[in-house]
């Protein structure tokens, strides 16, 4: 790998003496075009414009109601930490910090609401915390951490009237288990894990006398991976039983369950059919009613009088556990996004909405007061990012309820909202596409019309993480790869912006190979196959007729990992895997050409894209080219260092101006490579 021309100049410049001469010398020999280029004062390296932070809100993703409080836990931005919501003021009045994780999916208070206990999402396990409890009390005083489960992420919380706190997770080689901290030992103990096919526990309740344990398989699903399971924990006599209502079974998760009086509620995520609520009685864990809920999400359990109310995909749920009957509330024209928090406060609703609001909902009339975190006085700094676009003058990266769109013109930065998150994107002919996790199908949005960012194409409910987008001019369809999170495998859409038509093929890698990457020229689709499970095919390469939805031919890779990112560049197919095992494929031949190991510049995820004849690569860490001939790599920004969250992301727009993160700032990066054969 030659050395960059931009430090070998800083080096001849920063020498003096003797050793300027050497180095002078040195660095013309090792790079004449570079020497050449420098006498005559033509830049030698890349230009490295900052547009500033990518993607700028208070994100969130956990709030609990304590008093006239409403609490919420931080998502994806610095530091992590926990925010006092107070209603009757309508303002932000308390906050604290915490050590570690980047985002906060649990909370839970004692009794008395005196603590408040905080659970942390990591992107690694180890030592440290991911328990943190905030004395009430002292609030100017920060939260402290108390012990770490041995599971990495923490999903739910709950203390019982005891004052014991139990936990649950998931993220770890091993199944999920239920977690106890004992505040007057300051242990943390597994009390086992219920269910060994379950991927993950979201779901946490507790009284004095037992413990319920909701798990499955959301995330990792497919193959061998549990569905919704649910467990009763006896304390008294630590031993773990089976509660699950047989209607539970279709669905992949148990969601949310909570202590309401004498009877616990619990609440599933489907996939291929409507979600369900369990009121079932404490007294007799057999005793049950059920209902079928509207939509694939139940979640965020509130009581007022004999009503419960629940957060789905689009809203707001009234149900009626002693008629049966749920109902979806009339809000008007409130869009409130994910939700993350729904507590009843008197006779209304605090709803906690990821757009960063909190709705304080009559449910009764279904009028709304509506007020914005950040003017309230919360912080707003970066956020970790997701898709990225560019093109018509704009770039645009996708966040946590919001697509920050950059105008090139003025700099100015403007949060579109749009729910959940554009997990990839493109601009074509100005107007930008996105997949938008999760289960939201493309969205769309033209700068020139003015109108929001609005849903063209649904899918079913089950393709739900749209992973990698891209154009085909020659049928003038968008084409985006997509993983089922909750059933294994995946699926490509297509879209067509003139007709507005759109069509899915599942599974056409096989049935457990997710669609991580797409690519495609003179109108074939090549596909790169991935395995959300630990064992199982991965790493397959498929042509597929995009319009007649058929299998063309296949090449496995014959590499470990599955594959990260595909690029095409002249006759080859480029295919970059997840940490940075690479091949060329030769698109007549229909063979491997070439192979290399790049993990040292590709730790994990990768993103690639053609550019001017040259194809560019990004990782967590590095920027780099391949050169077309040779294939051989040159960095081009070392330490780029993107803060994405869930894999790098590389575009270019119509000028060959490339745009990434560099940590979680936008930058533009302008290259100008000399490749081999004197190009």
């Amino acid at each position: 790998m030659s050395e960059s021309p931009t430090l070998s100049r800083r080096v001849v410049l920063q020498a003096g003496g003797a050793a300027g001469l050497s180095a002078l010398a040195a660095f013309v020999a090792a790079d004449p075009a570079a020497a050449t280029a420098l006498a005559a004062g033509r830049p030698t390296g890349p230009t490295i414009t900052d547009l500033g932070p990518a993607v700028s809100q208070y994100g969130l993703m956990s709030a609990l109601l304590v008093g006239d409080t409403v609490y919420i836990g931080s998502r994806n931005i610095e530091p992590t930490g926990v925010i006092g919501f107070h209603l009757p003021t309508r303002t932000v009045t308390v906050s604290t910090e915490v050590t570690t994780g980047y985002a906060i999916q649990a909370l839970a208070a004692d009794a008395s609401g005196r603590y408040l206990y905080i659970g942390i999402l990591q992107k690694s396990g180890g030592p440290q915390a991911n328990l943190h409890r905030w004395d009430l009390q002292t609030p100017e005083v920060p939260a402290v951490p108390i012990g770490t489960i041995g599971d990495r992420d923490v999903r739910d919380l709950a203390v019982a009237p005891d004052g014991t706190l139990f936990a649950v997770g998931g993220g770890s080689t091993t199944a999920p288990a239920l977690w106890q901290f004992d505040p007057a030992s300051g242990q943390v103990t597994s009390l086992g894990i219920p269910d060994a096919t379950s991927t993950l526990a979201r779901a946490v309740a507790a009284t004095d006398e037992a413990v319920f344990f909701g798990a499955g398989s959301t995330l990792g699903g497919g193959g061998s991976a549990g569905r919704a399971t649910l467990f009763a924990y006896d304390r008294a006599a630590a031993t773990f039983s089976s509660i699950a209502p047989p209607e539970f079974a279709a669905d992949p998760s148990v969601r949310e369950l909570a202590i309401v009086g004498d009877r616990l509620v619990a609440s599933t995520a489907a996939s291929t059919e409507a979600s369900k609520v369990a009121v079932i009685d404490l007294a007799d864990l057999s005793s049950y009613t059920l209902a079928t809920s509207i939509g694939k999400t139940a979640k965020n359990i509130a009581a007022i009088g004999d009503h419960l109310y629940l957060a789905n995909e689009t809203g707001l749920l009234d149900f009626t556990p002693s008629t049966g009957t749920i109902a979806q509330l009339d809000l008007g024209d409130l869009d409130l996004g994910e939700i993350w928090g729904v507590d009843a406060h008197g006779g209304t609703l605090a709803v906690v909405s990821a757009y960063g609001f909190v709705a304080e909902v009559d449910p009764a009339t279904g009028t709304s007061t509506v007020t914005d975190l950040a003017e309230a006085g919360a912080p707003v700094s970066p956020q970790t990012c997701m898709g990225l676009a560019a093109g018509g003058g704009y770039v645009y990266v996708g966040g946590n309820g919001a697509i920050a769109r950059h105008s090139l013109k003025t700099g100015e930065v403007v949060n579109l909202r749009a729910p959940g998150e554009a997990k990839d994107a493109e601009v074509i002919g100005g107007v930008l596409y996105t997949g938008q996790y999760n289960a939201q199908g493309i969205w769309s949005y033209d700068p020139k019309r003015g109108e929001p960012i609005h849903q063209v194409a649904a899918f079913a409910g089950e393709q739900n993480r749209p992973l990698d987008t891209t154009w085909d001019p020659v049928h003038r369809r968008l084409l985006v790869a997509v993983q089922s999170d909750t059933e294994g495998g995946g699926s490509i859409w297509t879209y067509d912006p003139r007709t507005t038509t759109s069509t899915i093929a599942v599974n056409p890698i096989d049935d457990v190979q997710l669609v991580r990457a797409v690519a495609t020229t003179r109108g074939v689709a090549y596909l790169g196959g991935d395995n959300a499970q630990k064992t199982g095919p991965r790493g397959t390469v498929l042509a597929w007729n995009p319009i007649a939805q058929r299998e063309l031919w296949r090449i496995e890779t014959g590499l470990p990992n599955g594959i990260a990112a595909l690029a095409i560049q002249g006759r080859h197919l480029y295919a970059l895997t997840i940490k940075g095992g690479f091949v060329v494929i030769d698109l007549l031949k229909r063979s491997i050409v070439h192979t290399a190991d790049h993990r040292p510049l590709c730790p994990g995820f990768a993103a690639m894209v053609e550019n001017r004849g040259v194809v560019y690569a990004v990782s967590d860490t590095t920027l780099w080219r391949f050169d077309p001939k040779t294939f051989a790599v040159t960095v081009v920004v070392s330490e780029i260092n993107g803060a994405w969250y869930s894999g790098s992301h590389l575009n270019v727009d119509e000028r060959g101006r490339l745009y990434t993160l560099r940590g979680r700032n936008l930058v533009q990066v302008v290259d100008r490579p000399r490749l081999s054969g004197g190009r």
